[in-house]
């Protein structure tokens, strides 16, 4: 009996890879993709002065009419910007190995989306708005290094929540969370359940297009948030059941179970056991059990009504340990 089990369990996951593999094994056989990447924090803060004008008739876009010569020279010569720059630097001095991997995650985009115009790459040092930390826009992606140098760098004076994404590790998922704004229409009742089937497919997404990431790395959690997640999954969705939040409009709700924070608000003991964001992690998991349950494809499932997933996607959350 044990080895007829062991048998099927091995068959199982011979599946799963073959079926995974096909896709990957798709994507291989398609065209490689080279994107031109422009390095354009070196060439700000390597360009003397005096040639300025040089630099703002090659990146126009950058140089916002109306602001004075004087501001961009100011931040050339500012030492706490050039102290910025050399830890950029340190870094990220040789951009080959994301360049790769950016590549290789376009490979997989004109995959699922072959009409995707190939963007430009442009790295810069910005003002640490953690809220734009990568902008994808049609033909230009553009990447804020300063964001990127390490949880706990000397720059940074965030809350650790925030800091704990400031890797070079996160720049891939992030590039995927902007790309996908063009992709995912946004919720209209602004209920609960449409928010967090809203991320959930952004997730998902993430699934097709960086199937080397774990769970942790392409929702932002450390490990162990991951864990509590999946050991209080049933306890998540059965207070949202009782409290009936799944079609609430509360202005409070994104706030407590879907935007950036330290922790989930349930208003009880458990909060600060949380990580934040744990309705964006529930509707991840329904989305998975809709796509599993269903035959439609990512393009298609994007586009669709979040109650529509919802009640065809099956989901019961995995028992816990209570």
């Amino acid at each position: 009996m044990k080895k007829y089990i062991l048998v099927l369990l091995t068959a199982i996951a011979l599946f799963s890879c073959d079926k995974k593999s096909k896709v990957e094994k798709a994507i291989e056989e398609t065209p490689p993709v080279s994107l031109k990447v422009y390095r354009f924090e070196k060439e700000f803060f390597e360009t003397p002065p005096e040639k300025l004008a040089n630099l703002k008739a090659e990146y126009p876009f950058f140089f916002p009419e109306g602001t004075p010569d004087d501001v961009w020279i100011e931040k050339m010569k500012n030492p706490q910007w050039r102290e910025l720059y050399t830890e950029v630097e340190k870094q990220y001095s040789d951009f080959g190995k994301q360049t790769n991997e950016i590549e290789d995650l376009f490979r997989h985009i004109k995959y699922f989306y072959p009409k995707t115009i190939q963007p430009s790459v442009y790295t810069i040092i910005a003002n640490m708005d953690y809220n734009n930390k990568v902008i994808y826009a049609n033909d230009k992606l553009i990447i804020s290094l300063e964001l990127y140098l390490g949880a706990n760098h000397k720059f940074y004076e965030f809350p650790k929540y925030l800091e704990q994404n400031f890797t070079e590790r996160q720049m891939m998922p992030d590039i995927v969370t902007s790309f996908s704004l063009g992709k995912i229409p946004p919720a209209k009742d602004n209920t609960l359940l449409e928010e967090m089937i809203y991320y959930g497919k952004q997730l998902y997404l993430k699934d097709q297009l960086l199937p080397e990431y774990n769970d942790a790395e392409k929702i932002g959690y450390l490990p162990e948030q991951i864990k509590w997640c999946q050991e209080n999954e049933s306890y998540i969705w059965r207070y949202f059941i009782e409290k009936e939040l799944l079609y609430s409009t509360d202005s409070k709700l994104p706030s407590r179970f879907i935007n950036l924070a330290p922790f989930s608000k349930f208003y009880l003991e458990i909060d600060n056991e949380s990580p934040g964001r744990v309705g964006q992690w529930i509707g991840w998991q329904i989305v998975r059990s809709f796509m599993e349950n269903n035959e439609v494809s990512v393009q298609e499932m994007l586009k669709m009504e979040p109650r529509i997933i919802f009640e065809k996607s099956k989901y019961k959350p995995k028992k816990t340990n209570e």
